[in-house]
């Protein structure tokens, strides 16, 4: 009846209906027709219409595996994640048959549902966990296991290690289809903003001060459970809870942010020479988090994500974050890694001019690396592929290499694959903004773009 009511006065019906009165039995044709709204007359008559009738309720029946056509990308992903090995994942999982305990959400679909997510460019659990439930090729993923944003959540950061195992192995099916070689690599970082604020970096008196007050807190909120004080509406249990909760992270993340002063000061000291000067500041946000110049020319609080790409298939063979804003001394340890990784040497590295050091030149020429990056100068006027007095052996033929047509039309494959790989990433695969803190989620967020990646790219190409 309340519902009645609501349409006829919805259509301003309900106050003609006080007003005249109507026969009896013409009161549901009343509601239907103000419902269906208003009437074309054609002719003498009215035209009769299928009309929506949104109130009736309906059994839909529903196939999952119909949810999605044969062809579709989902389906890709979910035999791939057939084929791996996903025994990491499950490192931490201690319910077995046979005992009390409720069942774990299998982690391999928690996989396959990161994967696609991160082809979709989705990087919120919570929109996930809502995908899951709206989505086709989501509800399809999930076969009927229901999961919640704080599981994805949880799943998507605690690991670092296995999903870097995992890229290796996604590497080595590349491999063995002959899809990929390392025999020409091209390097590039980017710059991408940290979930922390300018304002939250502070010197050290001030950390030292911030954590004295947020240990007093701690105190201050156990003496409370202890005693409580007569209050007209004392806080409930949970409340108390994550009051204590909030102030120990606080207390936590003050005495990291103190923890990462040693290093930044060494840092300063090498930089200057000298260990006077202003201070360095640390994040009561995210300690381990940087201010760098960002590409706009800007400064603000980020992490540097390093990407290393096959030229020749444009696959991600190597990711690693750190929180330096140089890129000076990130060409060895990239290529180290790619090496492990791929079993290979790598023959060429192609690296832009941030990453030029005359010392890593000579040690990638005796592990029987060619590099090519474009020299740098001081002065317009100097010609810097010249070799120059004093340079070695292998720095000389750097110079001449990267001053050739030859060695200028390989570096050019550089910007053409990684730059662009690293482009697709920031804007395509959720390694925009970062909502998460520390090098380890961060290198893990990092992971999971370059595997969807991949899995997008070559996912069909590795399944044959």
């Amino acid at each position: 009846e309340s519902v009645k009511k609501s349409s006829l006065d919805r259509h301003g019906i309900l106050a003609g209906m006080n007003k005249q009165p109507i026969l009896p039995g013409l009161e549901t044709a009343a509601v239907t027709a103000a419902a269906q709204g208003p009437q074309e007359p054609v002719g003498g008559g009215v035209l009769r219409l299928h009309r929506p009738d949104r109130a009736q309720t309906r059994l839909v029946a529903c196939v999952v595996e119909d949810l999605v056509p044969a062809d579709h990308q989902v389906r890709v992903i979910w035999s791939l994640t057939q084929r791996l090995d996903l025994a990491a994942f499950a490192a931490g999982l201690k319910v077995c048959e046979g005992e009390a305990g409720r069942s774990a959400t299998d982690p391999r679909l928690l996989v396959a549902l990161w994967l696609w997510a991160a082809t979709q460019g989705v990087g919120s659990a919570r929109e996930v966990a809502r995908l899951c439930a709206s989505h086709d090729a989501y509800k399809w993923l999930c076969g009927g296991v229901a999961v919640n944003y704080h599981t994805l959540s949880d799943f998507r950061v605690a690991h670092e290690r296995a999903l870097d195992e995992l890229l290796t192995q996604v590497v080595a099916l590349l491999l063995a289809a002959g899809l990929v070689t390392v025999h020409r690599v091209a390097q590039d970082g980017t710059r991408v903003r940290a979930s922390a604020g300018k304002d939250s970096f502070h010197r050290r008196p001030t950390l030292e001060r911030a954590l004295e007050a947020a240990r007093q807190q701690v105190e201050h909120l156990k003496a409370q459970r202890e005693a409580p004080a007569v209050a007209a509406e004392p806080p409930s249990k949970r409340q108390e809870a994550a009051r204590a909760r909030a102030a120990r992270q606080r207390e936590e993340r003050v005495a990291a942010a103190l923890g990462q002063m040693p290093e930044l000061e060494a840092a300063k000291a090498r930089h200057n020479g000298k260990a006077s000067g202003a201070s360095p500041r640390a994040s009561t946000t995210d300690p381990e988090a940087r201010v760098m110049k960002m590409p706009d020319g800007g400064f603000r609080p980020a992490y540097n994500v390093q990407l290393a790409c096959d030229t020749s298939s444009r696959a991600i063979v190597g990711v690693d974050v750190t929180n330096s804003g140089s890129d000076k001394a990130q060409s060895a340890p990239m290529r180290e890694q790619v090496e492990r990784r791929t079993g290979q040497t790598v023959a060429e590295h192609l690296l832009d001019g941030g990453y030029v050091r005359l010392e890593d030149i000579e040690r990638a020429t005796a592990a029987g690396t060619t590099v090519y990056a474009p020299p740098q100068t001081s002065s317009p006027e100097i010609n810097p592929c010249l070799v120059r007095p004093g340079d070695s052996p292998a720095v000389a033929a750097w110079r001449e290499r990267m001053g050739s047509a030859e060695g200028q039309r390989i570096y050019r494959e550089r910007a053409s694959t990684c730059e662009t790989i690293n482009g697709d990433l920031r804007t395509y695969r959720g390694l925009g903004r970062l909502l998460v803190r520390g090098l380890s989620k961060v290198r893990s967020l990092a992971l999971w773009s370059a595997l969807a990646y991949n899995v997008l790219h070559f996912g069909r190409a590795m399944m044959g």
